[in-house]
């Protein structure tokens, strides 16, 4: 039986994700104590954020995937992307800037000159989250509505069904799967957040992670982690076994609402929109047209784009083999699903785990190529999603000609394959460029003495509370992310014109 070409990148890249898992179960038998008062406390305080955080996605998510889905809005495509927007701002951002906003000598504050309660703990942290991750739901909610056949709707109303309990009786059934799959990504994005919990000065397993390895307690802080991926794995489980609809099997259902109710939905949710969007911009240039622009030095944008072009170029030649060999059989699509491994493990844990490994290996220790190997094992997923994707709809006859007429295996596939499938892999490094761009604890904890990058300078001006400072970073990072959205919602349109 001949071995597909791919093969050994695959298995090597497989092996490789599977490595910091090793090193902190190696560390993790040096703690003492694997469950104490203290370590309770943490965990009931994660998941506490985690419940809160995914009931208020779905209070928001739910309703506006109802409105974007069915309501017909003027300007309905801005109003989606309006809606979606808060995924282009990273919640450490957002909690940034709410905690710098409300509270005594807070910016409002300043500003307006009343007091407004602050922001932090259990309850400020559930915002913030809720703010920026009830676009998950909302997204894989409204994929589930616009696949359903409007006529089902229409024969209840013909039976006497009011609308509301059409939606309650009829549609929400059928989109069950959706709104869990969106809240499995919410709980997965809250258990590995770090930045929101640590500014909102919450005790959850990734800030006490980080205290753990600034105190020099790396066996203690991998045992955390080891509890924390736990939680995780479970999640991921469960997520893997949630099928949402994928194909529209008739005419989607539309709704006419009077003018005054699409002004009460809109005044309903435009709250939402100004603390999510608008806030964080108006701070920001607050800031901005405070302190100006001098006090900030441009290489740190450099560093960000230098170590984050890096990655997207070794995470694509690495998901360029993965992903043929998840095409070729089993054995290609198992090593696949351990790639995806890494994404499931908290940047706070990826890098308590390879800060162990580069002090075994001192060449790695401190250096850049060891940050670059952390980005590269957290979103290898999302570059061989994007060239896997490509590949499946490239027509095969088109390699089998060229090798009927004599073209080497390395021919076929840097003639007809790589140039077919050349925008999945561009899309593919950009959302690896993007996310590495906006990774904070990998950076904070890998990041070589003196390199700094802007989600890191963010964090330094933080804890000195030199805010101002944090005006250009933030809105870089903003415009950053935005690219980001921009290439997620291209892709939905895509594949709305595939189905």
């Amino acid at each position: 039986m001949r071995i597909p070409a791919s093969y050994p990148m695959a298995l090597l890249a497989a092996l490789l994700a599977l490595v910091p898992v090793y090193i902190l179960i190696t560390l993790a038998s040096d703690a003492t104590a694997v469950f104490d008062s203290h370590n309770l406390k943490i965990l009931g305080n994660t998941l506490s954020l985690m419940v809160l955080t995914v009931i208020g996605s779905i209070l928001i998510g739910v309703p506006l995937a109802f409105i974007s889905a069915y309501v017909q809005l003027p300007f309905k495509k801005l109003w989606l992307v309006l809606f979606a927007a808060p995924l282009a701002i990273p919640s450490y951002i957002g909690a940034f800037t709410l905690y710098a906003a409300f509270g005594p000598g807070g910016e409002i504050n300043q500003l307006l000159g009343f007091e407004t309660p602050p922001i932090y703990g259990l309850t400020g942290a559930a915002i913030v989250m809720t703010l920026y991750t009830f676009p998950f739901v909302m997204l894989t909610t409204r994929s589930s509505l616009l696949s359903l056949d409007a006529s089902m709707v229409n024969a209840a109303r013909t039976l006497g069904m009011s609308m509301p309990m059409s939606v309650f009786k009829v549609i929400l059934p059928r989109v069950i799967n959706g709104i869990a799959a969106g809240s499995l990504l919410v709980a997965l994005y809250t258990l590995s957040d770090f930045g929101t919990p640590a500014m909102m000065r919450l005790d959850t397993f990734t800030r006490v992670i980080y205290v753990e390895y600034n105190a020099f307690g790396l066996s203690r802080a991998a045992m955390l982690s080891l509890q924390l991926m736990v939680i995780v794995g479970f999640l991921l489980f469960i997520e893997s076994q949630i099928k949402t609809a994928s194909e529209r099997h008739g005419r989607p259902l539309m709704l006419f609402p009077s003018n005054g109710q699409k002004l009460a939905m809109l005044v309903t949710f435009l709250p939402v929109l100004l603390l999510a969007i608008c806030l964080p911009l108006a701070i920001f240039t607050l800031w901005l047209a405070r302190d100006g622009v001098a006090d900030f030095d441009f290489s740190i944008a450099w560093n960000s784009a230098y170590a984050s072009g890096i990655a997207a170029i070794v995470a694509v030649v690495v998901a360029v083999p993965v992903a043929h060999a998840a095409l070729s059989g089993k054995v290609g699509r198992i090593m696949e699903r351990v790639t995806y491994f890494g994404f499931g493990i908290p940047g706070i844990v990826m890098g308590t785990a390879l800060v162990y490994g580069g002090l075994q290996l001192p060449l790695l220790y401190q250096t850049l190529a060891l940050l670059v190997i952390a980005y590269v094992l957290r979103f290898l997923p999302l570059a061989v999603g994007s060239v896997r994707t490509s590949t499946e709809h490239l027509d095969s006859s088109l390699i089998k000609s060229a090798r009927v007429l004599g073209a080497s295996p390395r021919e076929a596939f840097m003639r007809i394959t790589l140039p077919l499938t050349l925008r999945g892999i561009i899309a593919g490094a950009a959302l690896v460029f993007l996310e590495s761009m906006r990774e904070l604890e990998a950076t904070l904890l890998l990041g070589p003495t003196g390199f700094e990058t802007l989600s890191t300078y963010l964090w330094r001006v933080y804890e000195a509370g030199y805010f101002g400072r944090a005006a250009i970073p933030g809105l870089l990072l903003v415009v950053i992310s935005a690219c980001g959205l921009a290439i997620m919602l291209s892709g939905e349109k895509r594949s709305q014109l595939e189905h």
